[in-house]
């Protein structure tokens, strides 16, 4: 059970209609490394979006939150043991990035 990160892009509708939304990236985490390092890394202040994350749901976080997520992934990273973890952490950090300076994505770390 990891916890795939998920870069989306919000497709505007029709005026009344809801926007919909398109996965434009992937970062799968088939060994559990972010999950587990996310659970070593709780706590503290430091992560407070990256601390909501449900194992077992989904979290969002859009375009306006990109900067602070960014920010709590360097964190994240000072948290890593080994060169894997840090690889995995930035590789969400390139789609967080890219929601930055995107303001039609938004990311989602979604349980699989």
């Amino acid at each position: 059970m990891g916890l795939d990160v998920v870069l989306y892009r919000l497709v505007r509708g029709g005026p009344g209609r809801r926007p919909s939304s398109v996965a434009a990236q992937v970062v799968p985490d088939p060994d559990d490394l972010l999950l587990d390092l996310l659970r070593r890394g709780r706590g503290g202040g430091r992560t407070p979006t990256l601390d909501r994350i449900d194992p077992l749901g989904e979290l969002v976080v859009g375009a306006e939150r990109a900067p602070q997520l960014l920010a709590e992934l360097d964190c994240l990273v000072e948290a890593a043991r080994t060169p894997a973890e840090t690889a995995q952490v930035r590789r969400v950090a390139v789609l967080v990035r890219r929601c930055v300076r995107e303001r039609d994505l938004e990311i989602r770390f979604e349980a699989d």
